[in-house]
């Protein structure tokens, strides 16, 4: 049965049609033969087991870098760059490992590594450990549903009978820090719950202090990051994204936004039975992910301008930046228009952020890289103290490795193959790293655009996943410039926009 899958979340199981008559709650198996067998995650919630983890990868990784170093210094420089490669990816296969087997929000630090453009790996090897990190995401066994049913008698105050005439035992998807479960409520409602894993919270704390522990590694991965920015801006989104309170206003905040939208649809959150630690929402019919990939070429395309147009439109029009913009997270309902799910990690950018990357994209647009370096300094990408060190010509060809795709107007469509993931990325070759490296490592990642660097790139990979053509950077133009509808979405969606009265706050946002 297609449908819901949320929280960053794999589904677990085909579930079958809910039919529960007894007050017992059967458990429904799905009843294939030949499905495995799955075995429930375990959730190390000791501080001194945590912290030993984090602590003995830091230690042991500490020692094989000095030695790399030391090693480094009789090898040629060609010698030395494959060694700091082999280094690298073992560090963070390590990192993936480690903090896959701890959940909460070890996991999360690791999810948000994904972020980081590792220094010294070739593009393979970049793409790679990206899918590595990705992982976290995606591949996580479920808990129990008899340590859930004890979560939820504690924040119902009484029986699951009480708010549910009907669930599903078994785990429909599993993901980070909760895991999702389909019910009828006993008001006859089709909904999906999402519970969070006992436990989770409690090692927060000693997770984020953990997440100190990694900051030197951190700067080996990425020597221009300011680590320390980057894990205060973790323990922000984190401390959020573990409130279900918080994302249920979240997610009703954009279900009100979207009311009525001619092919975007955000489920409701039922509030009357959702808690900080249970989410309760609207069960969402569709089609997931890979079954879209595999549909024609105009059915494609169209998902694809729509999964675009949801992200940069609440970026760049709403000031809300969505950080989870994972396939896993949206489902292609009946009626053609696209479920958007899981809004827990949510960031307001407030105008000037917004005005800094509209400023980035206009001067890539343009190819001024004198433009683009000013506004790099004033948009906190680039510090002061590095600005001599940055050649003018250099930024603009790293900044068009990145943003292309969606500053510059043309048609492209998106591969697996050929260019780099569809991305148009004018990478430098190999005599040009050297330089190359010099210039990345004065770059620094403000913490508030992290979650605007983790949509692009996420939507960039589903685009890709896709093989999606558009013209991508007119569609952006609308968000970033106020330019006029590129496409007949477009045109309905500035019909909806009008609608509602929000058209004219657009435009005078993007001329201001």
């Amino acid at each position: 049965m297609p449908g819901l899958v949320c929280d960053s979340a794999r589904s677990t199981s085909n579930s079958r049609a809910l039919g529960l008559t007894s007050s017992r709650y059967a458990r429904l198996m799905s009843a294939q033969d030949d499905d495995p067998p799955l075995e429930a995650g375990k959730l190390p919630t000791g501080r001194l087991a945590r912290t030993a983890r984090v602590g003995g990868l830091v230690t042991g990784q500490g020692l094989r870098w000095a030695g790399m170093r030391t090693a480094n210094r009789v090898r040629t420089p060609e010698r030395a760059a494959a060694a700091q490669s082999q280094r690298t990816a073992a560090l963070v296969e390590q990192l993936v490992e480690q903090l896959g087997q701890m959940r909460g929000a070890a996991m999360k630090v690791g999810q948000m590594l994904s972020l980081v453009e590792f220094d010294g790996l070739d593009e393979d090897e970049q793409d790679e450990l990206q899918r590595k990190l990705g992982a976290l995401r995606d591949d996580v066994p479920p808990v129990p549903f008899g340590d859930l049913e004890k979560l939820m008698r504690r924040e119902f105050g009484g029986p699951l009978r009480r708010v549910f005439s009907e669930f599903d035992e078994r785990a429909f998807a599993a993901a980070s820090i909760g895991q999702v479960h389909r019910a009828v409520t006993v008001d006859g409602d089709d909904v999906v719950v999402k519970v969070q894993y006992p436990g989770v919270a409690e090692a927060v704390e000693t997770d984020l202090r953990n997440a100190m522990l990694l900051l030197p590694l951190v700067k080996r991965l990425a020597p221009g990051l300011d680590a320390r920015a980057l894990a205060a801006e973790l323990r922000e989104r984190i401390s959020e994204e573990l409130d279900y309170e918080l994302e249920g206003q979240n997610q009703r905040r954009i279900e009100r936004l979207m009311r009525g939208h001619p092919f975007v649809r955000v489920p409701r959150v039922h509030t009357d039975v959702s808690t900080r630690r249970v989410l309760v929402s609207e069960y969402i019919e569709g089609e997931r992910f890979e079954t879209v990939r595999r549909a024609g070429e105009v059915e494609r395309d169209r998902y694809g301008e729509i999964v675009f147009r949801f992200y940069f439109g609440l970026r760049y029009r709403d000031r809300i930046a969505l950080g989870d913009p994972h396939p896993g997270n949206y489902l292609l309902c009946p009626d053609g228009r696209i479920g958007f799910l899981d809004f827990g990690l949510l960031r307001d950018v407030d105008a000037v952020r917004v005005a800094a990357e509209r400023a980035i994209a206009l001067a890539v647009r343009d190819g001024d890289a004198t433009a683009l370096k000013a506004v790099l300094l004033a948009g906190g990408y680039l510090p002061a103290s590095r600005a001599d060190a940055v050649d003018a010509d250099w930024a603009l060809m790293l900044m068009r490795m990145v943003i292309k795709w969606y500053a510059v107007p043309g048609e492209r469509r998106f591969s697996p193959g050929g260019e780099r993931n569809g991305w148009d990325r004018e990478r430098p070759d190999s005599e040009q790293r050297a330089a190359t490296k010099t210039q990345i490592d004065q770059f620094t990642l403000p913490p508030e655009s992290i979650l605007i660097r983790r949509m692009h790139r996420i939507v960039a990979v589903v685009l890709m996943q896709l093989r999606a053509g558009a013209d991508w950077g007119a569609i952006a133009a609308e968000y970033l410039h106020g330019a006029p509808p590129a496409t007949l979405l477009g045109d309905a969606e500035a019909d909806f926009l009008a609608r509602r009265g929000r058209g004219a706050r657009v435009g005078l946002e993007a001329a201001g």
